[in-house]
């Protein structure tokens, strides 16, 4: 009779010690191959692939292969089966980056597959919980914990989670306004875990198994709920024109003069305008990240001028009649002379977005969270090869680091009679949920995203960064607009859907491919509601998350196995 451990499954003290010869070394590339196969079905889940219904079942076989572990050193084996799983699929999932960097789509997988390792050797290790459900549990939470840090640490990356696998699938993603978008990769772990126990028991009558049933029930039924509470609020009705050039790009440099581009927003806009009667004039209307070329200068005093150019620009579109525009631009810490405006000397530089009123009252919002090597190079002075590396990857010369903004207020616009407050985002800001909730007050809100992907090309770079935006709209309760120059440009209602509010038909910028790689506009109308419902992530933010990793890591101390019995049930 084999022993059996506390969980109640047999081991096999062969397993156990070690040995077996050529049965250990099949066991050995079975548990590679798992590994490597769950790196391909998490990369599966995002663009281009998007086959959503994978998320039940893409960490099944590295959480087989981890729990099969045994012998020595099993921390070390779980970590590089982690890393295996990691290292393939995210080397998958951000092949993009070659587009501007070989260093960087090589050097990012590897630094996020580390996450996925140090998973593998909890699991292996402290994991080994002699109860099933304190295990599933414990291994979900440690799970999303990691989730959590890899967005925060170094100032973070924080795309592609599990969870966001569900940006297609609204009634799932609902639940990502309760401890964000990570609370839904931890359902996915508890349930994939307790799926694998259950079978591996031979038995389907576990409690794991049963909390997972109640976790998806409950989570359809929450979105359902959400669903329905979210599109009966009282509302006003914002238009907005999203305009997009399209405008061709090798990494940062721009391949089009300063006057094309500017001819380009006139033309475009102008076109747009002229088309609509006073029922579809837009209430604003929107250009990307960095569309103008001159600059915004502006004093410590808040008095502020800009380049002749962007006055020109400006001024013709003007002319069609009164809307709020809003727009990228760099904002330059200025004084003046006798002579008017000039930059500072050493002053600082913002990566911004501007908002003009009808009546071209300025407002500005200067991008807190920086991109590392793109925007900023931190330690570029005491480090000069780091100036060296990224102007042989980009292809650019480095011109000096933006400066971080500080600001946390929303820009207040007038729609009507009503003042919706914006919450501003530049770039990649729009997927970092802790910085956006930030934002968040108890009035009429919509966030505001203004981007350029055009860095990488026509590459699923932009599907991505889309895919993780849709999220800060569900777990704040609050729509979005977004404008890019490449794309993707769309209007996301509260409950993360592009759909009109009356015609149900698609608010993204394509052409007639389908594609959103398009020169062109889009007038898109969202509803703004009055009175916005607050999520509990809005209010709590990442503590949740924290709180339960934490837990996880407690559950997993005190129930731990006996490191003489190495295989779970």
């Amino acid at each position: 009779m084999k022993p059996r451990g506390k969980s109640g499954f047999a081991v096999d003290p062969q397993r156990v010690s070690g040995d077996g010869g050529g049965m250990m070394k099949g066991s050995t590339w079975l548990r590679l191959a798992a590994a490597a196969g769950s790196g391909v079905l998490v990369a599966g889940l995002f663009a281009p692939f998007e086959f959503s219904g994978l998320a039940w079942v893409s960490m099944l076989p590295l959480l087989w292969a981890l729990s099969s572990v045994s012998g020595k050193r099993v921390g070390w084996k779980g970590f590089g089966l982690g890393m295996l799983a990691g290292t393939v699929s995210c080397g998958i999932q951000f092949h993009w980056l070659e587009t501007v960097s070989w260093l960087a789509a090589l050097l990012l997988p590897l630094y996020l597959a580390l996450f996925w390792g140090v998973f593998g050797a909890f699991v292996t290790t402290l994991g080994r919980s002699s109860h099933p459900v304190a295990r599933a549990f414990s291994h979900a939470a440690v799970w999303a914990g990691l989730e959590w840090l890899r967005g925060w640490l170094f100032t973070g990356f924080s795309w592609n989670g599990l969870g966001v696998a569900f940006h297609q699938s609204p009634i799932f993603a609902q639940g990502a306004d309760v401890f964000g978008v990570t609370g839904l990769s931890l359902i996915l772990i508890f349930v994939q875990i307790a799926v694998l126990q259950a079978f591996r028991g031979k038995s389907l009558r576990r409690w794991d198994l049963a909390i997972a049933t109640s976790l998806v029930i409950s989570l359809i039924c929450y979105g359902n709920i959400r669903l329905a509470s979210e599109t009966a609020l009282e509302s006003v009705r914002l238009k907005t024109l999203l305009v997009q050039i399209n405008i061709p790009q090798d990494a940062g440099q721009v391949l089009w003069t300063d006057l094309q581009i500017h001819q380009a927003y006139e033309d475009e806009t102008l076109k747009a305008l002229t088309t609509h009667d006073s029922a579809k004039w837009p209430d604003w209307v929107m250009w990307p990240e960095c569309a103008l070329t001159g600059r915004i200068l502006r004093t410590s005093d808040g008095d502020w001028a800009t380049w002749q150019i962007n006055h020109d620009t400006i001024s013709q579109v003007r002319a069609a009649g009164p809307f709020s525009l809003i727009y990228g631009v760099n904002e330059l810490e200025a004084e003046r002379n006798a002579e008017g405006f000039i930059p500072k000397i050493g002053g600082a530089a913002y990566n911004s977005i501007a908002v003009m009123s009808a009546d071209d009252t300025l407002q500005t919002y200067r991008k807190r969270h920086l991109v590392i090597f793109g925007e900023t190079i931190p330690f570029v002075d005491e480090f000069p090869f780091l100036k060296e590396i990224y102007e042989q990857q980009s292809g650019m010369t480095f011109g000096g680091s933006f400066t971080p903004g500080d600001s946390l207020e929303p820009l207040p616009i007038i729609v009507g009679e009503t003042t919706i407050s914006a919450i501003p985002t530049v770039c990649f800001e729009d997927s970092v949920a802790r910085l956006t909730r930030k934002f968040v007050r108890a009035e009429p809100q919509v966030i505001i995203n203004v981007t350029n992907d055009g860095w990488f090309k026509e590459s699923v770079g932009a599907d991505q960064h889309f895919a993780n935006a849709k999220f800060r709209a569900i777990e704040l309760r609050r729509p979005m607009l977004r404008c890019a120059n490449t794309g993707v440009s769309a209007a996301i209602d509260s409950t993360g859907s592009t759909a009109h509010p009356e015609t149900g038909v698609s608010q993204i910028l394509v052409d007639e491919k389908g594609s959103h790689f398009t020169r062109g506009s889009r007038l898109v109308e969202l509803k703004i509601p009055l009175h916005p419902s607050v999520s509990l992530y809005a209010i709590i933010g990442d503590w949740g998350i924290l709180g339960l990793a934490a837990a996880g890591l407690f559950v997993a101390w005190f129930t731990r196995q006996s490191r003489r019995i190495m295989a779970i049930g």
